[in-house]
């Protein structure tokens, strides 16, 4: 792609680095920002990088957060005895947009996967038994994707917790097996959380 200009360029460049933005629409995003008031640019890239140096992850659950703890944890009208496990933060936004659900949750950072060089103790994991034992948690509900990788992860925190005071259960299987949760229409979702399914009868 020729362009006129070097700043031109350099701009399309940043904007194409972004998950599905392929260069031309980079371009269009790019001459969108140049017809714009020099304030809006300012305020746009002023959010952007605020964002970047100012935002924390909850030191209770690990979702994103403005502050030490999230305004999920912080609610006194959520259901601390409920702790929904998710893979990531992307989770935690496509379950609260069901509005199904009303306990707290805890962001692993991924799944166990050995292929990918990816182990429990690269996850939060250790920092979930932690909790469970200090906040004397009641469900444990696995809403991670239905994988293999998912499923491993949801036996092998199963087995760490080990607590016969504890009831698991996870998602219907109204997610198509190797299905991603973001992707997920709410009304599928939702479904799902509803009618969770005891873990002993989803991992055999």
């Amino acid at each position: 792609m020729n362009l006129p200009s070097h700043l031109l360029e350099a701009a399309v460049q940043e904007f194409a680095k972004l998950p599905g933005i392929g260069k031309k629409t980079a371009l269009r995003l790019v001459l969108h920002l140049l017809k714009q008031d020099p304030k809006d640019v300012e305020q746009f890239s002023g959010a952007i990088t605020r964002m970047r140096d100012e935002i924390q992850f909850c030191k209770v659950c690990h979702n994103i957060s403005d502050t030490d703890t999230c305004s999920i944890c912080s609610n006194p009208g959520r259901k601390k005895e409920m702790i929904c496990v998710v893979e990531n933060i992307r989770d935690v936004i496509a379950i609260e947009s069901t509005e199904q659900y009303s306990g707290t949750y805890h962001v692993l950072g991924g799944v166990i996967s050995p292929l990918d060089g990816i182990g429990p103790d690269q996850l939060t994991i250790d920092a979930l038994v932690t909790r469970v034992n200090e906040e004397k948690s009641k469900e444990i509900v696995f809403a991670l994707n239905p994988t293999i990788q998912g499923d491993t992860t949801i036996y092998y925190i199963r087995k760490k917790l080990n607590n016969p005071a504890l009831t698991f259960t996870t998602i219907a299987r109204g997610i198509a097996f190797g299905g991603e949760l973001e992707y997920a229409d709410e009304m599928t979702l939702a479904k799902s959380i509803r009618n969770r399914l005891p873990v002993d009868s989803y991992i055999q």
